[in-house]
């Protein structure tokens, strides 16, 4: 069945041009967002990024799959040939939230299983993992520590933090021990995630008082060569994205901050779609109220310090 992108609810969207001009959309699908049972993953495809088929069962979980809820941030990569998705998954018992690895020979899946559980470190709570392929042809993963209150012998984390890791060459599993590359405060536009009194957040995210966030990583060279990351927290408007540049074009970093967030009003998760028509947006969803999320595009260009808006004064009010 078509659909209008605006009668699409959806959060963290990730859109794959798996041949020119042939789009599909992943994104957070199930109904209940932040917590009870899970259902899988759908998709969507299209054609002109207006009008969307679906949606399509990209995943549902096989009997004995070690994830039952949480089901958030699927993003799709071409890789060696077949297409790897990877999402947040989360153990209502057993096992800490963390990003798993799943494969499909089509775009539109159905995907399985390939990584052995969650790639990210198993004890500790992580989140919004992206692929991104080195100069050199090694695979790394980028992910978040959100902002976890205490829990067991873990002390929490207020300042939520971005990280990387190798993968081996075939994704399925961690190569190295990971790297810290910033935290949510090197950011000046980060600011603390605060509910109104007698408001608090859901009890199935167990989030610091006052928390800084990081969450929805999205990596991109830039015409000029310089590596960019796209990430989100919240900022003086609420949820918002910015972007951070690695100083020596490296995935280790240094990571330098944009001192403005790209997107500042109640919008995030983002990536950047360069389609092969040469058209560049900027995908994410907006608004970040539940249930009323949509897809939004917008089209941004490249600059020497980073990336920007086409129309920033439009559509800050779009």
């Amino acid at each position: 069945m078509a659909r209008r992108r605006s009668e699409i609810r959806m959060r963290d969207p990730f859109i794959l041009e798996a041949a020119p001009g042939s789009f599909v959309l992943f994104g957070t699908t199930d109904e209940n967002v932040w917590g009870g049972p899970a259902t899988g993953f759908d998709c969507y495809t299209s054609d002109d990024l207006e009008e969307w088929e679906g949606p399509i069962a990209a995943f549902r979980p096989p009997e004995g799959f070690w994830a039952d809820t949480q089901f958030w941030a699927p993003e799709v990569h071409r890789y060696g040939g077949r297409f790897f998705l990877f999402a947040t998954f989360a153990s209502s018992d057993t096992r800490s939230r963390g990003v798993a690895v799943l494969v499909a020979e089509e775009p539109t899946g159905p995907y399985v299983p390939w990584s052995d559980g969650p790639v990210t470190p198993a004890e500790l709570p992580c989140l919004d993992g992206t692929l991104f392929v080195d100069d050199a042809g090694a695979p790394w993963l980028v992910y978040s520590r959100g902002a976890e209150g205490a829990r067991g012998g873990d002390p929490g984390l207020a300042d939520g933090e971005m990280w990387t890791l190798r993968l081996t060459d075939d994704l399925r599993a961690p190569a190295e021990e990971p790297h810290l590359l910033f935290r949510a405060s090197s950011a000046p536009w980060s600011r603390p995630l605060r509910f109104p009194d007698g408001v608090g957040p859901p009890p199935q995210l167990n989030l610091a008082e006052d928390p800084l966030f990081t969450d929805g990583a999205f990596l991109v060279r830039a015409p000029d060569g310089a590596l960019l990351m796209l990430w989100s927290s919240y900022g003086e408007e609420g949820y918002a994205m910015g972007v951070a540049r690695s100083v020596t074009g490296s995935i280790l970093g240094p990571w330098e901050q944009n001192p403005r967030p790209l997107w500042a009003r109640n919008g995030g998760h983002g990536m950047v779609l360069t389609t092969s028509s040469g058209a560049t947006r900027l995908v994410f969803h907006h608004p970040n109220d539940s249930p009323w999320e949509r897809v939004k595009l917008i089209d941004v260009r490249f600059t020497d310090v980073g990336i920007e808006l086409v129309d920033e004064e439009r559509t800050q009010d779009a």
